[in-house]
Formats: structure tokens, C-alpha cells, sequence
């Protein structure tokens, strides 16, 4: 069940997914939220959506459903409006349209609209070196940072001598978006 904007007890995170191959962990990042006393619901892009991360288990941990796709008209609100929105892992494409304002996914859309309504907003980048080093994305990040968007240390994922990979610094999204 959902409740309207504002009726909620706990501040409510949104959280949104892109997709890259560390999001089959989002997991830990609503595990994290709930202990610091967040409600959670998450939104996806469409890919991500589509086999990035496991959707039951994250609509059975956050007791709502996993949005990807704009509701109809008349179709109540699943979620109460944001008090804060996480996105991680923030990809190449996203990013750059976020910051270009194309909203043409409820993704983008909601992190337009977060940015519009002054919610606080934290970005966890997942993108490729060869990719960061774009100069539209370098243009982009310069954008939404000056939009208020908190950003977490890039993540390229690359993998280390002996084959394994960085962690993500899912926890860190919180930090930025604490409130204090």
C-alpha cells in the first residue's frame, strides 16, 4: 500500500538504478537506508530494469513496487514525494542526459524534477574512464553540480591486479545526503 505525498513517518528515499553491472548489489544500498531510518522506493531505467539487479527482491525488501514506467493518468502515486533521491550507479548516458534535461524516461524525469524542486540529490558515477574522459560528460558533471547534485568518488569498475574489482561505495550516497 501506498500513502500520498506527505503522509509518510520516515523520510523517503528514492532511489534510482541505471544500468551497469554493479547494480545487481542496489541491495546494499537500501539494506543501509532502512538502518538509518529511510523508507525506500526505487525507480529504474528501463534497462536496468531489465535483468541489471534482481526486481523481486527489491520489491520484497522495500515493500513497493520497482518503477521504470510512467503511471496513467488517474493511476494513484506508488510513492510519497522524495525527501532526498540517490542515483547509483549513475551511468555515462544518464548522466549526460540528466544534466542536458532530457526526461525521456521516468528515471530522467524524476531526477529532473527532484533538481527543479531543490530535493537533495546524490550521484554515485559508474562510467568507463575512456567514457569520463568525454568532454560532454566532463561539461555534464560541471552542470549538475552546479545544479546542487552531491557527488560520490567515480567508479570505473575496472578490475585490479589479481581480478577483482573496486567496491562500489554504496553507503556513501547516504552521507551526501544526510540530513543532519
Amino acid at each position: 500500500m501506498t500513502e500520498p505525498a506527505g503522509q509518510h513517518e520516515k523520510p523517503f528515499l528514492y532511489v534510482v538504478v541505471c544500468a551497469a553491472g554493479v547494480a545487481a548489489d542496489v541491495g546494499r544500498l537500501i539494506t543501509s537506508a532502512q538502518e538509518r531510518n529511510w523508507e525506500v522506493g526505487v525507480i529504474a531505467t528501463p534497462v536496468a530494469a531489465n535483468g541489471f539487479f534482481d526486481v523481486a527482491a527489491v520489491e520484497a525488501r522495500t515493500g513497493r513496487p520497482v518503477r521504470s514506467a510512467w503511471r496513467t493518468p488517474g493511476e494513484p502515486r506508488p510513492f510519497p514525494a522524495p525527501d532526498a533521491v540517490v542515483v547509483a550507479p549513475a551511468t555515462f548516458n544518464t548522466l549526460n542526459k540528466w544534466a542536458a534535461g532530457i526526461a525521456d524516461t521516468l528515471a530522467l524525469a524524476t531526477l529532473c524534477e527532484a533538481a527543479g524542486l531543490g530535493v537533495p540529490i546524490a550521484a554515485l558515477p559508474c562510467v568507463a574512464d575512456a567514457l569520463a574522459a568525454h568532454p560532454a560528460h566532463r561539461e555534464g558533471l560541471a552542470r549538475l553540480r552546479g545544479m546542487g547534485v552531491r557527488f560520490g568518488d567515480p567508479y570505473a569498475g575496472e578490475t585490479e591486479p589479481g581480478g577483482g574489482r573496486p567496491e562500489f561505495g554504496w553507503e556513501r550516497a547516504l552521507d551526501l545526503v544526510r540530513r543532519d
